[in-house]
């Protein structure tokens, strides 16, 4: 199982990013993805989830803000984030039941 995120950086206030999640070594279409995060000195606060039906849930603290999609035909998870703030600021990653990504940074900084 490999899991392999990109797409952060660095973003001022009120911008947009969108994460991706490249999954191999499974397959792809039968798991939940979910994304997740974690601040420096924080715990990991669960994001999204998009099943294998295609539906999403997203975490009340995000919701309206960010939006999860998966594209099976090229085995990618997407976190799609608008309007961030500095405390979006954390190490993002995706998961599902065989394992996790390293992460990506998002730094939102002006």
């Amino acid at each position: 199982v490999q899991l392999v995120e990109s797409g952060g950086g660095t973003v001022q206030p009120g911008g947009s990013l969108t994460l991706s999640c490249a999954a191999s070594g499974f397959t792809f279409s039968v798991y939940s993805m979910n994304w997740i995060r974690q601040a420096p000195g924080k715990g990991p606060e669960w994001l999204a989830t998009v099943n294998s039906m295609n539906a999403t849930f997203v975490a009340p603290a995000v919701r309206g803000r960010f939006t999860i999609s998966r594209d099976n035909s090229v085995n990618t998870v997407y976190l799609h984030m608008k309007n961030l703030q500095p405390e979006d600021t954390a190490l993002y990653y995706c998961n599902n039941a065989e394992g996790r990504g390293p992460g990506t940074q998002v730094t939102v900084s002006s």
